[in-house]
C-alpha cells in the first residue's frame, strides 16, 4: 500500500499491485484493474517512486 492524497488534500491508502495505467493530464490519474479511477495530487513520477519504494521494501522483508 502507497499513502497518496486526492485533489482535497485527503490522504488514503492504494494498494498499488492494482494500478494499470497513470497518465497526467494535468492531474494524476490511475486506471486501476478493478475498473477504479483515482486522481491525485501526486505527480505521475511520485506515484511511481512511491511504488518502487514499496516493492523494495517487500523485497526486504520490512514489512
Amino acid at each position: 500500500m502507497i499513502i497518496l492524497n486526492d485533489l482535497r488534500g485527503k490522504e488514503f491508502a492504494l494498494n498499488c499491485d492494482l494500478i494499470e495505467t497513470i497518465s497526467e493530464n494535468p492531474d494524476t490519474t490511475m486506471l486501476l484493474t478493478n475498473g477504479r479511477i483515482y486522481i491525485v495530487r501526486e505527480s505521475m513520477q511520485e506515484v511511481i517512486d512511491k511504488t518502487i519504494e514499496y516493492h523494495r521494501t517487500i523485497q526486504r522483508g520490512i514489512v
